[in-house]
């Protein structure tokens, strides 16, 4: 039965919980809503809760104020047992806004109850967390609903409910992208391709407006007023068209649109979208949200004509994990397509940031308030506990510690924060999103929706260039990178007779000199990489090429020069590449400059939904150290010497008996013997490096690799790969 707030005649509030008429006070207000709320929405009984829950109570000190506004438990019983609680609510007046302190001290209450779920409400905003508890102490995550009454007993359930974090928005995000991307498909008759751009000039329309409008959502009504103000100034643009014009030079240093693009539909189909996006902030959305949405949606509309451009989530996932970036690490794909590879490497790294952050947090809080004991029962609570949690309480009602303890919190947050100007390296975020993130694209769409993506997920967008990733371009160079990770086009060849022209040089003088002040005598080098080799063939700057001129062989001996000594890659390859006897000098010279970390086999349906016929393999590589090359020159020279010694006279005797003899099947003969003792002398000196530079090589087959051939969500035997590959890495010390 549903209950509602209750008055007496002096004013008073009623507590259903305790039975009794309190003084109407806000914070008081705000729980019986709450209480109200739990009941009628949720379908907990009253009985399930108990009110200013004192934890301390009878302690030695005396003062008892360790109390949780709310707690409620999974059932009656486990209330009068005085076993965990289920939720601990934490609430504040309306007039109150939530900080981190809440959090903090809600969560304290969550650990001392063993709760599973912390909800924090001012009446007009409810924060509500799950409490991670084989995490960092009082570690938490947002979910997006509190947990209804009728599942909190079946395990299974509520680990879904609070897997709905962003799960269920960002489907909801992907299904209105499609729906605008439909209006614009029959009302303006434009292809998918065309119509994502449109939708793409859209959001970004959106994105600009409401971060210069105070966060003002941008809607019909707003876009309304914005058109009657350009009539009544006598802009005879069309508004939206004028809005465009500002978005372009807001992002005009992102190289996002060309100078004179325009938005190519119908002002009716403009104000469709925005009436459909109008219920989204997207200045307040997460990256969480925006980018994985954005992402679905990119795949959903380049799926078949440029799928080649896009890598399965789950392999890139994989692939990231297994070369493990961190902070202040350089990470570049020089083929970079729709930017996956990034947005994982940007993300995995930015994490590790938040996580570091997060443990920082944790010891301030400790420096000035210390740590209080777990309980696993509230009826079997110690004497010593119920001290140690009154003594904590004081603490934290002490303003001078929380105002210190805030002010450091405060300063160590400000590092997450990414700049809005793009040249100043402020934060640790900044640093990883404006210093260490590259990638270029030869296809001009791909580089622009790369940008794009980024900057949904976060940011990183600014290393992304429009090139050939073959050759260099601003802070694209050899020997720069820790991790370069890559899924170069299959199959196809660079043209034997493909020259470098004066066109491939790089032309925006200005950003030129920007480039040598930032990078300075290493830019000026990379420069000549194409202005010293005008009119050679590209293929000739590549060691390989003197034996294949596939796409993929080439690119991985790109990927191995930008990498540092001691830097490592992870590559798609077909698995042609790895057994194919055409490629075996191939496959030698990469064994020459790299080690093998691990070779994973994946089934071909991976990558049908994108588009690819063969069967992949993910190959991983650590470019050597100084040290280890030194070693393996010093172990080839060593081997071609005393092998070279072992086969000359033979080979010799062979020559002047090809020379000696004018017998033309005698001397056909001779030349397969000489062939053969070739064949022999080399695999030789194979076998004697292998035998002195000998190091383990992993290899694995996976069978579902967490996608199927219509690109639904199948098991995924990486991720417990990439588990296995982590403890196996950090016992042989790879890196």
């Amino acid at each position: 039965m549903p209950i509602k707030i209750k008055y007496n005649d002096n004013g008073e509030i009623y507590s259903f919980i305790r039975d009794k008429w309190f003084e109407k006070t806000p914070e008081e207000l705000v729980r019986q809503e709450i209480v109200c709320k739990l009941v009628n929405n949720y379908g907990y009984s009253l009985k399930q809760m108990e009110e200013e829950k004192n934890l301390t109570e009878n302690s030695d000190r005396g003062t008892g104020k360790a109390s949780a506004d709310i707690l409620l438990f999974k059932s009656e019983k486990d209330k009068i047992e005085g076993n965990n609680a289920f939720m601990v609510v934490e609430c504040k007046a309306e007039n109150i806004k939530l900080t981190e302190k809440d959090y903090f001290q809600g969560a304290k209450y969550a650990r001392w109850s063993g709760a599973s779920v912390l909800l924090v409400t001012n009446g007009k905003e409810d924060r509500i967390f799950e409490i991670l508890t084989d995490k960092l102490p009082f570690s938490k995550r947002k979910i997006r609903n509190i947990p209804h009454f009728n599942i909190i007993n079946d395990n299974e359930k509520l680990q879904e409910e609070f897997d709905k974090t962003t799960t269920m928005t960002r489907d909801e995000f992907v299904k209105l992208l499609m729906k605008c991307h439909n209006i614009i498909r029959n009302n303006d008759k434009l292809s998918p391709e065309a119509a994502f751009d449109e939708i793409s000039k859209i959001l970004f329309m959106k994105i600009r407006y409401e971060r210069s409008n105070n966060n003002k959502i941008f809607s019909y009504d707003n876009y309304k007023n914005i058109k009657g103000t350009y009539k009544e100034t006598g802009v005879n643009k069309p508004a939206y068209q004028q809005l465009f014009e500002l978005t372009k030079k807001e992002f005009e240093k992102d190289n996002l649109f060309e100078k004179n693009e325009i938005l190519k539909i119908r002002e009716n189909s403009f104000e469709s979208i925005i009436k459909e996006l109008q219920i989204y902030d997207l200045s307040n959305t997460s990256d969480d949200v925006k980018g994985i949405a954005f992402e679905k949606f990119l795949g959903r509309t380049f799926r078949g004509e440029l799928g080649q451009f896009f890598t399965p989530r789950t392999i890139v996932d994989f692939m990231v994990e297994i070369l493990d970036p961190k902070e202040n690490e350089l990470i570049c794909d020089p083929a970079c397509g729709s930017g996956g590879f990034l947005i994982k490497a940007f993300e995995y790294t930015r994490e590790k940031i938040q996580q570091d952050i997060e443990i920082q947090k944790e010891q301030i809080q400790k420096k000035y308030f210390g740590e209080a004991p777990k309980i696993e029962n509230l009826k079997k609570i110690t004497q010593e506990q119920k001290n140690q949690l009154d003594e904590f309480e004081e603490k934290m009602r002490d303003k001078k510690l929380i105002e210190a303890s805030q002010k450091e919190i405060d300063e160590l947050e400000k590092e997450l924060i990414l700049s809005k100007d793009r040249e100043k390296v402020k934060t640790r975020i900044d640093k990883l999103s404006k210093t260490c993130i590259f990638g270029t694209d030869a296809n001009p769409r791909m580089a622009r929706v790369s940008k794009m993506n980024m900057i949904m997920h976060g940011d990183g967008h600014g290393g992304v260039h429009h090139n050939d990733g073959l050759l260099n371009v601003n802070g694209i160079f050899e020997e720069r990178f820790h991790v370069v990770l890559a899924n170069p086009p299959f199959g196809s060849r660079v043209p034997k007779d493909l020259k470098i022209e004066e066109d491939d040089k790089y032309k925006d003088e200005e950003k030129k000199e920007y480039y040598i002040k930032k990078y300075k005598e290493k830019y000026i080098e990379a420069l000549n990489q194409i202005e010293g080799n005008i009119g050679k063939k590209l293929v000739s700057l590549y060691d390989v090429g003197k034996f294949s001129t596939l796409t993929e062989v080439l690119f991985v001996e790109r990927s191995l020069n930008l990498l540092r000594p001691g830097g490592r890659m992870g590559i798609v390859l077909p698995e042609g590449v790895l057994n194919n006897s055409n490629l075996q000098k191939v496959r030698d010279y990469f064994e020459s400059k790299a080690k093998i970390l691990l070779i994973t086999s994946i089934p071909q349906d991976v990558f049908i939904a994108s588009g690819a016929t063969v069967k992949p393999s993910l190959v991983f590589l650590k470019k050597f150290t100084k040290e280890e090359e030194l070693e393996y020159k010093e172990i080839s020279e060593q081997a071609n010497e005393e092998v070279n010694k072992e086969f000359k006279e033979l080979i010799n005797t062979k020559n002047r008996e090809l020379k000696n003899t004018k017998d033309k099947e005698e001397k056909k003969k001779i030349r397969v013997e000489i062939k053969e003792l070739e064949k022999k002398k080399e695999e030789k000196i194979k076998k004697i490096i292998k035998e002195n530079f000998n190091y383990e090589i992993p290899i694995a087959e996976v069978e579902k690799a967490g996608i199927s051939t219509t690109g639904a969500v199948i098991e995924n035997e990486l991720e417990p790969l990439a588990k296995e590959f982590s403890e196996y890495r950090k016992q042989n010390n790879l890196w």
